[in-house]
C-alpha cells in the first residue's frame, strides 16, 4: 500500500505466514464446499414419501441444515470458556498490576519509608477473573440478528433452486451495492467518491451477470419457464443480498456497543440456536401450509425426511454441508482475528472464483457431465461480469492491502483522487492512536490514585501530554 504514515500501514496490514496462510486457505475451501454442496444436494434423487424418484429441492432444509452447523459453535464456545484454551476474541484474565502493599493496604504518600521488603499484591482483575462475562439479556438479543439470517439465507437458497451456483455466489457479492446505501442514508455515514464509483461497477456487475442467468436459460418457447425461473432466482438472490446488508447494518449500530461485545463463537452458536428454533416453530410450519409444488405445499418436511432417510448419499452431503458451514463460520472469524476485517473482505471476493472453478472441475472432470456447470456461450459474458464486480469491491475497499486506488493510472480511468485517498487514511492513522490511548487510560485507571496526584494541579497537564495534546512546556 502506498501513502499513508507507519502507524496506519501497520493496522491495515499484517504480516501473513504460514499459520495465518492456512486459516486463510481453509476458509476459502468450507466457503467453497458450503455453495458446491447447498447446488448438489439440490440436484440429488431421492424416493418421496409417495414411493416415487424427486430431486431434493429443498430450500428450507438447507437454511435449517446451516443454523444446525452454526449450533455446534456453543459447544465450541463452552470448551474455550471451561479448558481456558486461547482463542480470538477471549479473554481468560490477566495478572493485573502490581502494588506494594503494608499492614493490610495499599500504600500512598502519606505513609512512612516501606521496608525493603514489602508485600505485593495483584489489583483487580483478579488472575482468574474472565471479562468473558455476557448479560443474560444479550442470549436473547441476539435473535434479532438471526431473524435477518434465516430471511437472507432462506431468500438465497430459493433463488438457488433456479440459478448456477457461480451466478448465485456473484450476485451474492452484490451486498455492498445495499450497504453503501444504508450507510449514506440510515446510518449517516458520507462515502466518498471512490465508494460511490465501486457501488457503480458493482451494480453494472450484477446486470451483466443476471443478463448471463437469463440467457443460458433462454433457448427458444421450450425454455422460456426457465427463463422466467431464472430471473425470479437472480429477483430472490437480490432479496437476499438486501435482508442481508440490512443485518450487516444492524450489528454495525447495536452490535458494536461495548456492552453488547459478544464472543465470536457465542456469537456464532447463538444465531444457530434462534435460528434453528424459528425454523422448527416459525418457518417449516408456514412453508407445510403454503401452497407449492411439494405434494401441495411449498415445502414439505414429512417428504422431506423421507427422502433423507431414504437416500444415503443425501446424507453424506449433508454431513458435509453440517461441517462446512460451521468450518467457514469458524475460519472466517479465524481471518478476521489473525489477519484483519479486510482479508475477510479478500476472502469473501475469492469465492466467487474458487466455487466457478470447482463447478467446472466437477462437471467436466469428476462426475463426467453429471453435476456442476457447463462453460457456454454466455460465460464470457459471466467471466466479464465477475473481473467488473473484483474490479468495483477493490476500488471501494480502498485504501486497504488488496484495493485498487485510483491515482490516474491507465486502470483508473483518467481519475486521480489521492486527496481522498489521503483523508482516509489521516482517519484510520486518527484512529489508531485513539485505540492505543484508550487502551492506556484503561491501564492507567487500574493504579490506585494517590491523594496528593489529585490534589496535583499538574495532572491535566500530564494526561493531555499522554494523549499527544500538552503543551511542550509547563507555563
Amino acid at each position: 500500500m502506498s501513502g499513508g504514515s507507519k502507524n496506519e500501514g501497520s493496522a491495515t496490514t499484517q504480516r501473513c505466514g504460514i499459520w495465518e496462510l492456512t486459516i486463510f486457505v481453509i476458509a476459502i475451501v468450507t466457503g467453497t464446499a458450503c455453495s458446491i454442496c447447498s447446488k448438489t444436494m439440490m440436484e440429488l434423487p431421492g424416493t418421496g414419501i409417495t414411493g416415487e424418484q424427486e430431486v431434493f429441492e429443498k430450500p428450507i432444509f438447507q437454511t435449517f441444515g446451516m443454523f444446525v452447523g452454526m449450533l455446534f459453535g456453543l459447544v465450541m464456545h463452552w470448551l474455550v470458556l471451561i479448558f481456558k484454551i486461547p482463542f480470538p476474541g477471549y479473554d481468560h484474565g490477566t495478572p493485573g498490576v502490581e502494588i506494594p502493599v503494608q499492614n493490610g493496604r495499599h500504600a500512598n504518600e502519606n505513609d512512612p519509608l516501606l521496608p525493603s521488603k514489602v508485600a505485593v499484591e495483584v489489583a483487580q482483575p483478579p488472575t482468574n477473573q474472565s471479562t468473558n462475562r455476557v448479560p443474560g439479556w444479550m442470549y436473547w438479543f441476539l435473535a434479532i440478528p438471526s431473524i435477518f439470517d434465516l430471511a437472507a439465507t432462506a431468500l438465497c437458497m430459493m433463488g438457488l433452486r433456479y440459478l448456477d451456483v457461480s451466478i448465485y455466489q456473484l450476485l451474492r457479492g452484490s451486498g455492498i451495492i445495499f450497504v453503501a446505501l444504508m450507510k449514506q442514508h440510515v446510518l449517516g455515514d458520507r462515502l466518498y467518491n471512490f465508494q460511490w464509483l465501486g457501488v457503480f461497477w458493482n451494480v453494472i456487475a450484477v446486470f451483466m451477470v443476471g443478463a448471463t442467468a437469463i440467457l443460458n436459460s433462454d433457448g427458444g418457447d421450450e425454455d422460456s419457464m426457465k427463463a422466467g425461473n431464472a430471473l425470479m432466482g437472480v429477483t430472490l438472490v437480490m432479496l437476499g443480498a438486501f435482508v442481508q446488508a440490512l443485518q450487516f447494518v444492524f450489528e454495525e449500530k447495536v452490535m458494536t456497543l461495548d456492552e453488547a461485545a459478544v464472543p465470536p463463537l457465542l456469537l456464532i452458536g447463538m444465531e444457530g440456536l434462534w435460528g434453528t428454533v424459528l425454523c422448527l416453530t416459525v418457518v417449516y410450519p408456514l412453508v407445510y401450509y403454503l401452497p407449492g409444488e411439494d405434494h401441495g405445499s411449498y415445502e414439505d418436511p414429512f417428504n422431506t425426511y423421507a427422502m433423507f432417510m431414504d437416500s444415503p448419499v443425501i446424507q453424506y452431503a449433508f454431513i458435509v454441508y453440517f461441517f462446512a458451514i460451521f468450518g467457514y463460520n469458524l475460519f472466517a472469524v479465524l481471518v478476521t482475528f489473525a489477519l484483519n476485517s479486510v482479508w475477510h473482505a479478500i476472502l469473501d471476493n475469492f469465492r466467487p472464483i474458487t466455487v466457478w472453478l470447482t463447478d467446472l472441475a466437477i462437471y467436466y472432470i469428476i462426475t463426467s457431465g453429471n453435476y456442476g456447470e457447463t462453460w457456454t456461450v454466455y460465460s464470457y459474458l459471466q467471466l466479464a461480469g465477475m473481473m467488473v464486480l473484483l474490479y468495483g469491491t477493490s476500488i471501494y475497499n480502498a485504501p486497504h492491502a488488496g484495493s485498487l486506488q485510483l491515482k490516474g493510472q491507465w486502470w483508473a480511468l483518467g481519475m486521480n483522487l489521492t486527496r481522498e485517498y489521503e483523508a482516509v487514511e489521516q482517519e484510520l492513522h486518527d484512529a489508531e492512536l485513539h485505540d492505543e490511548w484508550e487502551k492506556k487510560r484503561e491501564q492507567f485507571k487500574m493504579r490506585k490514585p494517590s491523594s496528593m496526584a489529585e490534589r496535583s494541579p499538574h495532572v491535566s497537564i500530564h494526561t493531555q501530554a499522554l494523549h499527544g495534546l500538552g503543551t511542550n512546556k509547563i507555563v
